[in-house]
């Protein structure tokens, strides 16, 4: 499905300028609004749609009429406890100065809490392999104001538009301390509304051995899956699960310490 770009209903002269840019970073056809709705818009166009308003790019999906659009979410909250209670820093074994590698980028909810985790000193990369999802969260990174103490971690996380396990292939071995992978859940889960508008757009790629393995030559410390409760990719891949009770997600770990 080819994508589109145009600007709020009655634009302003900076929407129509950040719409002109964002067309040629992405290489996609540029069309006037018009005073169109999002679904007239659909209709006329048989395409998804970027919307470029004030201060955030919107990204409606055909069919969907709530956008997707970069916003904090989780890591909101969990930046405002102590960070080595979080379930995602206390299994990964990350430490200040680390890197971190996430093959899921998603909203960059975990990448933020590594972010602010490792510090100036550490490295955060996400992988998104949809270019436009992954320009979304590039350009939402940069310009989201509405949570200061987040400014730093936000501005060094790296976006990679890219599959994981291409993206793996690419690096040295032992070049990550913490590999991290959430493949999007084959089970519904209510409360994660925020990726309702992924559906049908993100890669729904499952893991595999492939990329598994690619994971554990490239981690120097862990490899940690995020998974539904009833996922039996734990044990298929070799992962020690951590069960969190009263959960509907369950991490798992597998130690590159001693290889």
């Amino acid at each position: 499905m080819k994508t589109v770009v145009t600007t709020a209903y009655r634009p302003t002269l900076s929407m129509i300028e950040w719409a002109d840019r964002v067309s040629i970073d992405l290489s996609l056809q540029q069309i006037p609004r018009n005073k169109r709705s999002i679904e007239k818009i659909h209709a006329d166009e048989n395409a998804d749609l970027l919307i470029c308003l004030k201060e955030r790019l919107e990204f409606y999906p055909v069919g969907k009429k709530e956008p997707f659009f970069f916003h904090p979410n989780s890591a909101a909250f969990r930046t405002k406890r102590p960070l080595q209670n979080d379930p995602l820093i206390a299994i990964s074994g990350l430490k200040r100065g680390d890197s971190f590698l996430d093959c899921t980028l998603g909203l960059a909810s975990d990448s933020l809490v590594a972010s602010q985790w490792v510090g100036s000193s550490g490295k955060v990369i996400g992988c998104e392999s949809h270019p436009v999802l992954a320009y979304v969260i590039e350009q939402g990174l940069k310009r989201y104001t509405g949570m200061p103490h987040l400014d730093e971690a936000m501005n060094r996380i790296v976006v990679v538009s890219s599959d994981a396990v291409s993206f793996l292939k690419k690096l040295e071995s032992n070049s990550f301390d913490v590999i991290y992978m959430d493949p999007m859940f084959t089970e519904k889960i209510t409360e994660a509304s925020n990726f309702i508008p992924l559906r049908g757009s993100a890669d729904y790629g499952q893991l595999t051995e492939q990329w598994v393995a690619e994971a554990r030559r490239v981690a120097r410390k862990t490899v940690v899956l995020k998974a539904h409760f009833r996922s039996e990719d734990f044990e298929r891949f070799g992962f020690a699960r951590r069960v969190r009770p009263n959960t509907k997600f369950h991490y798992g770990v597998i130690s590159n310490t001693s290889k």
